[in-house]
């Protein structure tokens, strides 16, 4: 049985989340200690900030054992947890996969690093050798799904945060991005994200400026960038293409005449500026000089709110997607169970003909007659192999089993 057992952002608060998170440098450990339950086949440990999922393929029944070796490992009591967990069995659990890793399960819809988490908890799980063949092939299909939502929807194309519409609208504007120069002024939430996205869209220089170096540098390492003071900002102002704001300030931190003097020394080359603090970072009169481009929180939550929208329109498409590919790895998982028939019924097949040719080779070098010999062979051969089938079928004949006596006819093809 395919099961999920997990908690997310849905069912429990951040401080229960991190009591049942699995650190990284141990996670191997505990994928080993998972596995050594007798309930578990295979097994893979997902775990972020904001979820922590166990997949599994777990004899019937056995929920309990599980969420049992969960509480142990992370020495907490059992009943603690239980009301924070969900589960999913088979079909659902299939589907769950899939929807975590599109981003529909998510707390920014149709956000993409889901899916390297995902990926990396498969790589880990397989290095710890707990993978098998269902679990290993619902990796891989969950991916190809994952891949084709991407392919096929929107769900990932529209901006859902203040960061990434920002960064958006500033490569809407400059294009490419790598001769360009951020500045980004704070060290909060707001501009950690507004570094990550503009790393990925391949910014060429990042500045960091707050009021505490440190921070400012924790974020300016994460894109190759270099920190610098608040004080500071003068002297680096004309450098910048790119102009992002959000601090905690009561007092403006640009002013209108330390915008016009980097300007002239910019030779009037133009300034796109976002001001995302509340109360404003950058005075409203920068907003009339004819070089700069300014843009301010309620303008960007406009541009949030379409991609909002978008984005669920999106994962409408998303959820179709998913269903049909869920159903086509069940047909997968069914064709495994004929599989495990067909190979036994050959099993038996060839145990029976070899036994039986053995026989004829040793009547053989008795001297006995070939053509007798590979007579009783045949009649012997035929009377093997049919002889369980043959007994099964009078039995539901007595039994007046009419399903299993259509079957056979099915099965073997036999004229009525």
């Amino acid at each position: 049985m395919l099961l999920t057992l997990g908690l997310n952002h849905n069912t429990a608060p951040i401080e229960i989340r991190e009591k049942l998170a699995f650190s990284p440098e141990r996670l191997g450990q505990s994928l080993a200690s998972l596995n050594q339950l007798s309930v578990i086949e295979e097994a893979a440990i997902l775990s972020t900030c904001n979820r922590t999922e166990i997949y599994c393929d777990i004899a019937e029944h056995q929920t309990d054992e599980l969420i049992a070796w969960l509480a142990i490992h992370h020495k907490l009591e059992e009943g603690s947890i239980r009301e924070y967990l969900y589960s999913h069995t088979d079909y659902a659990s299939i589907k769950h996969m899939s929807r975590v890793a599109c981003g529909l399960d998510s707390m920014v819809l149709g956000e993409p690093q889901i899916l390297g988490q995902m990926k990396t908890a498969y790589q880990q799980a397989g290095q710890a050798g707990t993978l098998g063949k269902y679990l290993g092939r619902l990796f891989q299909h969950t991916f190809q799904v994952a891949k084709k939502v991407r392919t096929d929807t929107a769900i990932g194309s529209s901006p859902v945060s203040i960061a990434f519409a920002g960064v958006k609208l500033a490569k809407n504007i400059f294009g490419d991005l790598k001769n360009q120069t951020a500045l980004l002024i704070g060290a909060g939430e707001t501009i950690e994200l507004s570094a990550q996205h503009l790393t990925e869209q391949g910014i060429g220089r990042l500045i960091v400026a707050n009021r505490t170096l440190e921070k400012a540098h924790a974020i300016a390492s994460q894109g190759n960038g270099y920190a610098i003071e608040i004080k500071d900002i003068p002297e680096h102002l004309p450098e910048a293409d790119i102009i992002i704001s959000s601090t905690a300030s009561s007092l403006p931190i640009l002013g209108k005449g330390s915008v016009e003097t980097a300007i002239l020394k910019r030779k009037h080359k133009p300034m796109f500026m976002m001001d995302l603090a509340v109360p404003h970072d950058i005075e409203k009169e920068v907003g009339s000089l004819s070089d700069v481009y300014l843009y301010g929180i309620d303008d960007l939550k406009n541009i949030v709110d379409d991609g909002l929208q978008s984005r669920r329109e999106a994962a409408e498409q998303a959820e179709d997607i998913i269903d049909i590919q869920v159903s086509h790895f069940e047909t997968w998982i069914r064709s495994q169970n004929a599989s495990q028939t067909i190979y036994q019924l050959r099993k038996n097949a060839d145990e029976c003909r070899q036994e039986q040719l053995q026989k004829a080779l040793a009547s053989i070098k008795k001297g006995q007659s070939p053509e007798l010999v590979l007579e009783r062979l045949s009649n012997d051969l035929t009377n093997k192999i049919l002889h369980a089938p043959s007994s099964t079928l009078k039995q539901a004949a007595a039994d007046n089993n009419i399903d299993l006596l259509s079957a056979a006819q099915e099965i073997f093809k036999l004229k009525k």
